[in-house]
């Protein structure tokens, strides 16, 4: 019979001391999430029999930090991680919790990160672009693991990020534009809910680019910001049809997709092609009543699923790589619906 592994031996190849092992596999917790990780690492690695088929004996306070739910996408981000919660509870010992700002105030974000980063074990957070909200996920991500989720915030010192492609998602919505309004194509608009959010911005760029790359007949003539209000967007689109007759094409990024549809059926414009994202309930009787041509959808439950491995695996307790997860777009329509 080989010789079993000990406790200090596992204290050694973690660089903690004996009583942190002890306390990390006897779950009597006060112990930092880092050094709980590398303990409980370290223990598997080596083979110490008690951490073979541990649960992870501390809850790990998970802090969400989204959108307010009346934007329609991050309702279901909100009801996918309640009902994540519960297997994730049991797998992982994590506990999630969500908050919410208003992305037309963001100046605050910077001091809630830093306060859900103080008071929490981890964080999940989809929030704008900015130097001072960068700053803040920096200083959290040197003290627990960080996830951006849905849209990424660059040179933020997070330790992934999970979603799509946004730049490839607004490929798709303009190749599916260019192919509704050839061969005359026309003017579109672009209805964004805030640029400031990457995911917005990398849309707009990839939109723009199959334009210009496939399509030349077809031109963005307006990019407009709704600061994800929803009935901003159906006036932004109503004022812009009223103002120019060459618009043939709709692209809304964010929230509104109603409010877009019903401007649309007030002016009888049923020849604007309506591009949007998200298959949201709401968005998919539009688009079996003809109201909307396209939808490109990224599963926010599937997100949330990826979120949730991810932070698992930064906090130690699932293997496999921890980097970032980016998530597939489904294309759907009429017949799809």
């Amino acid at each position: 019979m080989g010789r079993k592994t000990t406790a200090k031996e596992v204290a050694g190849a973690a660089g903690v001391s004996a009583s942190t092992v002890d306390r990390v596999l006897n779950g009597r917790g006060g112990v930092h999430p880092d050094k709980e990780r590398r303990v409980v690492e370290w223990a598997r690695k080596l083979g110490l029999d008690r951490a073979l088929a541990i649960r992870a004996a501390r809850a790990l306070r998970i802090a969400v930090l989204i959108q307010a739910p009346d934007n329609p996408f991050y309702a279901e981000v909100q009801h996918a991680f309640a009902a994540a919660a519960g297997a994730a509870g049991g797998a992982f010992n994590m506990r999630f919790f969500v908050h919410h700002f208003d992305a037309r105030r963001p100046a605050g974000l910077p001091r809630t990160i830093q306060a859900l980063g103080e008071a929490h074990d981890g964080l999940i957070l989809t929030v704008p672009q900015g130097d001072a909200i960068a700053a803040a996920i920096r200083a959290v991500s040197a003290r627990i693991p960080v996830v951006t989720f849905a849209t990424d915030v660059r040179d933020c010192g997070r330790h992934a990020y999970v979603g799509p492609d946004d730049r490839r998602a607004g490929r798709v919505a303009g190749d599916l534009m260019g192919r509704f309004l050839a061969p005359v194509g026309g003017d579109i608009v672009m209805i964004a809910g805030l640029l400031s959010l990457t995911g917005n911005a990398e849309r707009e760029a990839g939109f723009r680019a199959v334009l210009a790359e496939r399509y030349k007949e077809c031109r963005v003539a307006r990019v407009l910001e709704s600061h994800e209000r929803a009935e901003r967007a159906g006036e932004l689109v109503r004022d812009a049809l009223a103002a120019n007759s060459n618009v043939r094409g709709v692209y809304s990024v964010s929230a509104g997709a109603p409010e877009v549809a019903a401007s649309l059926a007030a002016l009888g414009r049923s020849d604007v092609a309506f591009v949007t994202h998200e298959l949201t309930p709401d968005r998919r009787a539009l688009l079996r009543r003809g109201l909307i041509d396209a939808i490109i959808d990224q599963n926010p439950e599937f997100e949330v699923r990826a979120a949730i491995e991810t932070m698992a695996r930064l906090a130690g307790r699932l293997d496999g790589p921890s980097g970032t997860t980016i998530t597939p777009v489904h294309i759907h329509m009429i017949e799809n619906a």
